[in-house]
């Protein structure tokens, strides 16, 4: 969506006002910050465009947003088909998954833990691994891919593969029999 520079129009400025009083900013001010983020946009937008040349850098300073966010909202402003009704952002934005974002993160994945990987006898879906989070993380590294545990987890469950833990096993000999000590 191209946005045009500017949209103010002389039909929508107040004549002789080019700054607000500071209690009307400190109001302004205070009404903004209650606001949710779409809101907020609008709301610089709508103010904006009641003042002349300068207005939006004015509002933009005012509200410490950035001026391409006051254009963005006079443009929704004046095309209100533009405006998103269930979004407050554009979808797909926001920084990628380093799943997504870094290539050959799978493969490289499976080339660390093919060695220590073995399968489940009673599932042959699930495979296990000895390797703890933080060690295929810093093999990861090694290879040349910096990820943090939490991608490590999630790579083990795009994988299907869970953690092999030891089990404790106490001997028969060591547990006492209560149903003969009850006899006594």
């Amino acid at each position: 969506m191209e946005i045009p520079e500017n949209f103010l129009t002389k039909e929508s400025l107040i004549p002789g006002i080019t700054h607000y009083n500071p209690l009307e900013e400190a109001a302004m001010k205070t009404l903004y910050d209650q606001l949710s983020e779409k809101d907020r946009r609008l709301h610089a937008g709508y103010v904006v465009m009641k003042l002349p040349h300068g207005g939006i850098t004015y509002i933009a300073d005012l509200f410490e947003c950035d001026r391409k966010t006051v254009n963005r909202s006079m443009f929704e402003l004046n095309n209100p088909e533009q405006i998103e009704k269930d979004r407050t952002r554009k979808k797909g934005g926001g920084r990628k998954t380093s799943l997504e974002a870094i290539p050959d993160i799978n493969e490289k994945f499976i080339k660390v833990i093919w060695n220590y990987t073995a399968g489940d006898p009673m599932d042959e879906k699930i495979r296990q691994t000895n390797l703890t989070s933080q060690q295929i993380a810093d093999r990861l590294k090694a290879e040349g891919v910096e990820v943090s545990k939490k991608i490590v987890k999630k790579l083990f469950k795009k994988h299907g593969y869970v953690k092999r833990k030891a089990q404790k096993v106490i001997s028969t000999a060591a547990i006492p029999d209560h149903r003969c000590n009850s006899l006594k």
